[in-house]
């Protein structure tokens, strides 16, 4: 952020209680007192809980009390409202300069189906999150559409400066609100949450505190960036079929799901609901998926300890069922049937398919259509 000319604090990593000590020393001269931030991929840090007891992710301590601090985050579970009960790991913590925060508001940019483009979303408060805000003062959001083409213009600028009622110099204000602009574009950023940004006691508007998300397609452009990639912040399952380039998401159901076809996947998910079931993932296998990318796809599927029974729905066009059978034979054969596997095949190649399952001698249940195929996976785990 500070390399496209956006203000933030002062701050250094640690992943050690030796570093956090040296970054303490240097980030508290002259002021005595440091922020400790812990670093995971979630929100609601400083109301979060340490499954060892310690309460609250981020904290403002003496420059002496941050390494014992950090002993006790460092290699810890934080829990908050955004990780879910089983949390992340903490591996980093970010020792911040203090700074005296005058006022704080909150500003993000996203996409926006409706302009087709980035829209700037501030209010006047901050300091927590746009739901609570949203919830106590609608009446200072302000939404300010960007036109893609143009890039943002001083009008724009000033008129997020103005809803968020900066009280120093403006025309710097407008600057920040550029800079912002430019690092969501120029870094492929489909979201910059800035929560808050605040005005200093010297008059500075500075991000504090900062949320951004990238857009997966720009990698290749993009590598500085995604080198910082923590996989222990991830999922696991997503994790391993990023890896095999599987479009997977991790659910809480006990149903797994292979598919292929976003939209066959979200119908199947669908009906395994309205049969009464609950799907565990979304896992599109693609249309030119080969037979070892569903042999790991199978076992993604068969490694996560909530899914009880596997329903494979493949509607052949490009994929091709018998691509999709020997997969999953081979899958079978390497990590075994551990659940009740639902087979639905239907397209190219589908009597091939069915025959190599048919002749495989593996407990697989098959299935005539989609309704057919859930009812069966429901009623495997009943």
């Amino acid at each position: 952020m500070s390399k496209l000319g956006v203000n933030t604090p002062p701050g250094i990593v640690g992943t050690t209680v030796d570093e956090v000590v040296a970054a303490a020393e240097k980030m508290g001269a002259g002021v005595g007192e440091v922020v400790v931030k812990s670093q995971v991929l979630a929100g609601g840090r400083g109301l979060g809980t340490f499954k060892n007891g310690l309460q609250g992710g981020v904290h403002i301590v003496k420059t002496e009390e941050a390494g014992p601090l950090s002993e006790k985050m460092l290699g810890q579970t934080l829990v908050t409202k955004q990780t879910g009960e089983e949390g992340k790991p903490v591996n980093f913590v970010y020792i911040a300069k203090k700074v005296s925060l005058v006022n704080e508001m909150y500003f993000a940019i996203l996409l926006d189906r409706a302009t087709s483009g980035p829209i700037i979303i501030a209010c006047s408060e901050g300091g927590t999150s746009i739901e609570d805000l949203a919830e106590a003062y609608p009446d200072r959001i302000i939404k300010v559409p960007i036109n893609i083409h143009e890039g943002i213009t001083d009008a724009n600028a000033m008129d997020v400066v103005e809803g968020l009622k900066v009280t120093t110099d403006k025309k710097a204000a407008c600057e920040q609100v550029k800079a912002l602009y430019e690092l969501f574009i120029k870094t492929d950023c489909t979201m910059v949450e800035v929560n808050p940004l605040a005005e200093t006691a010297d008059g500075q508007l500075v991000a504090a505190d900062a949320k951004l998300n990238f857009d997966d397609n720009a990698f290749f452009r993009q590598k500085e960036i995604f080198a910082l990639r923590d996989p222990t912040q991830e999922d696991p399952r997503e994790v391993e079929a990023a890896k095999a380039d599987l479009n997977y998401i991790g659910l809480d159901g006990s149903i797994g799901c292979m598919v292929n076809g976003a939209g066959l996947a979200m119908a199947t998910m669908d009906i395994i609901q309205m049969h009464g079931g609950t799907p565990a993932n979304f896992l599109d296998v693609g249309g030119s998926a080969s037979e070892d990318q569903v042999v790991q796809a199978f076992k993604i599927l068969q490694q996560d300890p909530k899914v009880k029974a596997i329903l494979v729905n493949i509607f052949g066009g490009i994929m091709k069922c018998d691509v999709i059978a020997a997969g999953i034979l081979a899958a079978a054969k390497q990590v075994g049937v551990s659940v009740p596997l639902v087979v639905r095949l239907e397209g190219t190649n589908v009597e091939a398919g069915k025959e190599l399952i048919s002749n495989s001698g593996l407990n697989i249940i098959t299935a005539d259509d989609l309704d057919d195929a859930a009812k069966k996976a429901v009623g495997a785990i009943a």
